[in-house]
């Protein structure tokens, strides 16, 4: 038999029923909405979200007079056995600082970070170990740490992204020679993805921040790649760019540098990557032209083989060079050679050659190069 207040308890239970009911499709159309703008977000969101997730420790930069670094990928500075290897070297000779790739070609990032964007996109690969272990060990030993990091030739975001990537007129996304996807210079989006993770590393301490490929793509078949520049010429948005990383990362505690095609010294076109001196040199604290000798075109100056005559080479460079970075900010410090291509190098003369040429115009130091990070003391100063 019911009670005589059962029509008023299945009211108020229907009722209750409702606002639960009520509540939950609220909490999911907010989650919905919540996730749409963090899909659809701008460029000021990530710029938000990069400053939550990286708060740098209170710290001056790190003072530097001559940067004398080798090149290290994630593999060698993560192992111990290798880096406890390259101290040595380095204590014994006149270097005195390493470059260490925290993003490389892959778009994979090196260390273990925890931007959201970053785990999202399953783009972590932390080959680097205990970064901040590793970066107290180099600074113990009085050596100054360069994070490189690599910008628009990104194959994973594009892959996780692919509206932000570089498209091709014969449809889906365009690939270089190496069958590598590039992301979309013109996208803030990826401005501010690569700036997040600067700003981490900045927050790890390291003492600088490499931007390598801050350019359009070169290699490949250019007749089918679909720019979204408009009527901006590509120099003007890589201008834009520079500007935009002193404007972030300019009061926080570390140095920029970014690297650039080593015909820049000579050229004053952007090489149609758009790469020039004059766009950069009020926004980065260093410039590093590449200017590997093998890497020049054949009968410079007269010679068939251009890595066989160093010292012309990057002479010549140096002094069409020098007078873009007067009374700028940036100074310059050139990528050399210490690989063997075109010439012996691991002998030590021709690496010698170089680092004398770039310290006849220039005090701001130089940055050598080997992929296998095979290095000696060949060449060096031993102190």
């Amino acid at each position: 038999m019911l009670e005589p207040d059962f029509p008023k308890k299945m009211y108020l239970l229907y009722k209750n029923l409702y606002l639960i009911i009520a509540v939950l499709v609220a909490f999911g159309a907010g989650l919905i909405i919540s996730w749409q703008w963090l899909e659809t977000s701008t460029a000021q969101t990530l710029a938000v979200l990069s400053l939550e997730e990286n708060k740098s420790p209170l710290r001056a930069k790190t003072e530097i007079k001559t940067v004398k670094a080798l090149y290290l990928t994630a593999y060698s500075a993560g192992s111990s056995k290798k880096l406890t290897e390259i101290i040595d070297l380095i204590n014994k000779t006149e270097l005195n600082a390493v470059v260490i790739d925290i993003k490389d070609y892959s778009g994979k990032i090196l260390y273990n970070s925890n931007l959201e964007w970053v785990k999202r996109f399953g783009a972590k690969e932390n080959r680097l170990g205990q970064v901040r272990e590793m970066i107290q060990k180099l600074h113990d030993n009085k050596i100054y740490v360069i994070a490189r990091l690599t910008v628009f030739q990104d194959p994973l975001l594009a892959s996780k992204k692919p509206e932000w990537a570089i498209k091709s007129k014969n449809g889906g996304l365009w690939q270089d020679n190496k069958g590598l996807n590039w992301v979309d210079p013109t996208r803030t989006e990826v401005w501010n993805y690569n700036l997040a993770i600067a700003k981490e590393a900045i927050g790890l301490g390291f003492d600088e921040i490499n931007f390598d490929y801050v350019r359009f793509p070169s290699d490949g078949d250019m007749s089918l790649v679909v720019y979204n520049t408009g009527e901006e010429p590509k120099h003007q948005v890589m201008k834009r760019f520079y500007s935009f990383l002193r404007e972030h990362l300019n009061n926080y505690p570390a140095w920029i540098s970014l690297d650039m095609f080593g015909y820049v010294m000579e050229r004053t076109d952007d090489l149609r990557i758009g790469q020039r001196l004059v766009d950069a040199v009020d926004s980065a604290d260093f410039i590093c032209p590449m200017m590997y000798p093998s890497h020049y075109s054949r009968n410079s100056f007269g010679i068939e083989n251009p890595a066989e005559i160093p010292g012309i080479i990057i002479e010549n460079g140096m002094k069409k060079g020098m007078p873009s970075f007067l009374n700028k900010r940036a100074k310059v410090r050139p990528w050399l050679q210490a690989f063997d291509l075109g010439a012996v190098y691991s002998d030590g003369a021709k690496i010698r050659e170089q680092i004398d040429m770039v310290e006849k115009y220039s005090d701001a130091g130089w940055l050598l190069w080997n992929a296998s990070n095979r290095y000696t003391s060949a060449g060096l100063k031993i102190i």
